[in-house]
């Protein structure tokens, strides 16, 4: 028996770790699942705590997870039993709500609450939304009924998965649809948007190398550049700094609450290549240049930039590659040839799925049965 919402609903639960990355797509599928009338809870870790007041659930359950960190017995036993009693607490609760179907999207914290519907028989989906498999999403492949990817030939490197795969492409915030209606403006002789962000784990090489880059181009580029930079609290001083000597106009901030629409006044955007990021860029058609993170377990975001490049839509720059002399040649080159820039952006979004949020969710309603 599948049990329903206040309204009588279906219910799925949405498992997704509490990171932006893992909850912006889960966000954007529970806005698409509300549509069709399905009601959502949200089974996620403590970190969620700073995204859950806002994310569209019924109910939001915290569920005992750990990220393997280490390779010593030490570390594997405490992520297993952490893992153990968190699916243990997943099964006690699906017992409890009954859901018509449980919807990962990747990360350790999602393997607790899919294990446990799995073990229950409820139908499972995973969504992957970078260009490899991630380790916690290849742990659960064999054993949930569907696989959503955002990119082609993810799991093609087996039959059986490949077989249960369909691409829907990545779910982008309503913000972010909203941000794609703006068309790219030409850059041919006027100002010229440059967008920097770097997520958590990046920021502080984007304080490094942008400020000295912007010194090395050339001053006729100088004074046409108005440049919005995300940059950690620490750096923010220097960062502005720089720019105020060079007499560049700039806005520097932490964070940035409205980033689809920064990104849909850029001409070019220089960032990492997180699965959100390159989601939203491609979804917009910005042109990017994208500097992978370089220590990621699976090379993801390296993945991921390298999808954007092959489509025309982005530079890829490796880290050791990302110097002061080498991001200003790569800026000038590319300011100087607006027809180009043009070209990228179409390329870039050519590349987006603008309704994966809608796909996805069509094949949640199919894998569930539900009559919505």
């Amino acid at each position: 028996m599948v049990a329903s919402g206040r309204d009588g609903a279906p219910l799925v639960v949405l498992a997704a770790g509490g990171t932006g990355g893992h909850l912006f797509p889960a966000e954007a599928l529970a806005v698409a699942l509300a549509r069709r009338g399905v009601a959502i809870d949200l089974a996620t870790d403590e970190r969620a705590t700073r995204y859950g007041a806002a994310f569209p659930a019924r109910e939001t359950h915290i569920i005992p997870s750990a990220t393997l960190r280490g390779n010593t017995p030490v570390a594997l036993a405490r992520t297993l039993w952490a893992l153990g009693h968190g699916t243990l607490r997943a099964y006690a609760l699906l017992g409890k709500i009954k859901p018509a179907a449980v919807v990962g999207f990747g990360g350790y914290p999602t393997i607790p609450p899919v294990a446990a519907a799995s073990l229950r028989r409820v139908p499972t989906i995973i969504h992957d939304s970078n260009a490899v498999l991630g380790r916690a999403n290849k742990l659960l492949a064999p054993r949930v009924t569907a696989i959503a990817t955002t990119f082609p030939g993810v799991v093609d490197y087996d039959q059986k998965l490949a077989a249960k795969a369909t691409r829907t492409g990545n779910p982008v915030r309503p913000a972010v649809v909203a941000a794609a209606q703006v068309p790219f403006a030409t850059t041919a002789g006027g100002t010229l948007n440059l967008l920097v962000f770097g997520g958590s784990q990046g920021a502080r090489v984007m304080a490094d190398v942008v400020p000295p880059a912007i010194e090395h181009v050339p001053p006729e580029l100088r004074t046409r550049l108005s440049i919005v930079q995300q940059a950690r609290e620490e750096d923010i001083s220097r960062v502005r700094m720089t720019y105020a000597r060079l007499g560049v106009s700039a806005e520097i901030a932490p964070f940035f609450a409205d980033l689809p629409a920064r990104m849909a006044q850029s001409h070019l955007v220089i960032s990492r290549s997180g699965a959100s990021t390159v989601a939203e860029l491609a979804a917009v058609g910005r042109p990017a240049i994208l500097v992978p993170l370089p220590h990621a377990l699976d090379q993801d975001q390296l993945a991921n930039a390298t999808v954007l490049e092959r489509a025309g839509g982005a530079v890829c720059l490796r880290q050791d590659a990302f110097t002061p002399n080498r991001l200003a040649a790569e800026v000038a080159r590319l300011a100087g040839d607006p027809d180009g820039l043009a070209a990228m952006a179409k390329a870039a979004k050519s590349a987006g799925t603008i309704d994966a949020a809608e796909q996805l969710a069509a094949l949640v309603v199919k894998i569930a049965g539900l009559k919505v």
